[in-house]
């Protein structure tokens, strides 16, 4: 549909109103290939130069431009504006948070001068979620504090709003809030289930774990994926085997799914098990062969890792690939091997020197 509509664009000459111009910017930034991106700045140089766009024209246009990573010229744009309204200022923050510019984004909610709604409570939560600092700390309890009563039952603002608190370490303020809301779905379950994988409280995770089945609230991949994680900390065969056992087997064949239960498993002793439901892994990614590796650098296989480690195509290696193999070196003290395995690394990074430097 949007190429179809950038087709379009381009094979008829079309004098553009407020809402061609919208439907084409919004293309643009689905899209975000590279003839979307010659398009969208075309559509921009007609933009500027033309006085009679509304508001949301611009604020389509700043969407787009955070999309393709132009943040200064989405910034330019911004300034240009006569007026601005809470959307102007929704895609500013949303775009300085999908570029990772969250300090950014917290200054321009300092500068604000239109009254925030849901939108910019959830993203200002993200960001400072994202930051965990200090400065982002006292800016979001700050913020919290001061919300209206109309978004304390908005799923979708406490979710956030939960998230940040457990990046924060407030694990009690967190739980408070996930209490007052009365209208709990399986992603708020999620939020604090995930909150307490953050902070070391798999037992707790997996207690919400059993309340979302109490419930009748039916567990997403979001929850299970969690759930397997909080598994991984604790390193209970028991406790794996329940979970395991309930998730459904079209979530089984799911590759993040897949890759969490290697992780658990090895963590949990059974490298059988993991070693498994690797060889069942129709495409493996990086991340399933890092987690094998891990595995078998666990148990104390390190020839096993090592002749995993040389079947990942070096290109697709990344950092964690090396420290993977550089471990079970160690846990099997293979120092010859974990210095060739260090020699192959193409760039040496701090991670992978002291990971390097702590194993001899």
């Amino acid at each position: 549909m949007f190429e179809k509509a950038l087709d379009l664009f381009e094979s008829i000459r079309l004098d553009l109103n407020d809402i061609s111009y919208t439907i084409l910017l919004n293309s643009c930034a689905h899209l975000s290939n590279d003839r979307a991106k010659t398009i969208g700045k075309r559509l921009l140089e007609k933009i500027l130069n033309y006085d009679q766009n509304d508001t949301g024209v611009f604020n389509s246009a700043i969407h787009m431009l955070m999309r393709f990573c132009d943040v200064n010229i989405a910034e330019d744009v911004f300034h240009q504006m006569k007026n601005k309204d809470i959307y102007t200022y929704g895609a500013m923050i949303k775009g300085y948070n999908d570029n990772q510019e969250y300090e950014k984004a917290l200054d321009l909610y300092e500068k604000m001068n239109v009254k925030p709604n849901e939108m910019i409570y959830t993203l200002i939560f993200n960001s400072c979620a994202q930051l965990s600092n200090d400065r982002a700390k006292t800016i979001g309890k700050k913020f919290l504090e001061q919300m209206p009563d109309i978004y304390r039952n908005n799923t979708i603002v406490l979710t956030s709003a939960i998230h940040m608190l457990m990046k924060f370490g407030d694990v009690s303020n967190a739980e408070h809030i996930f209490q007052l809301n009365r209208e709990k779905n399986i992603v708020i379950y999620g939020a604090i289930m995930n909150g307490y994988c953050i902070n070391h409280e798999p037992l707790k995770c997996l207690n919400i774990f059993n309340e979302i089945k109490q419930s009748n609230l039916v567990p997403d991949e979001i929850v299970f994926n969690i759930a397997i994680s909080a598994c991984s900390q604790i390193g209970i065969l028991s406790r794996c085997q329940t979970v395991a056992d309930q998730i459904p087997v079209h979530m089984q064949r799911q590759l993040f799914i897949q890759n969490a239960l290697i992780n658990m498993w090895g963590k949990s002793g059974s490298f059988v098990k993991a070693q498994q439901i690797f060889e069942s892994v129709s495409n493996p990614n990086i991340i399933t062969y890092n987690s094998m590796i891990n595995v078998y650098g666990l148990n104390g296989m390190g020839s096993e890792a090592i002749e995993l480690f040389k079947h990942v195509p070096t290109n697709e290696r990344d950092d964690i690939s090396y420290i993977c193999a550089l471990n079970a070196c160690s846990h099997s003290g293979l120092l010859a091997e974990a210095r060739i395995i260090f020699n192959q690394v193409p760039t040496k990074t701090e991670k992978i020197i002291t990971t390097m430097v702590f194993n001899l």
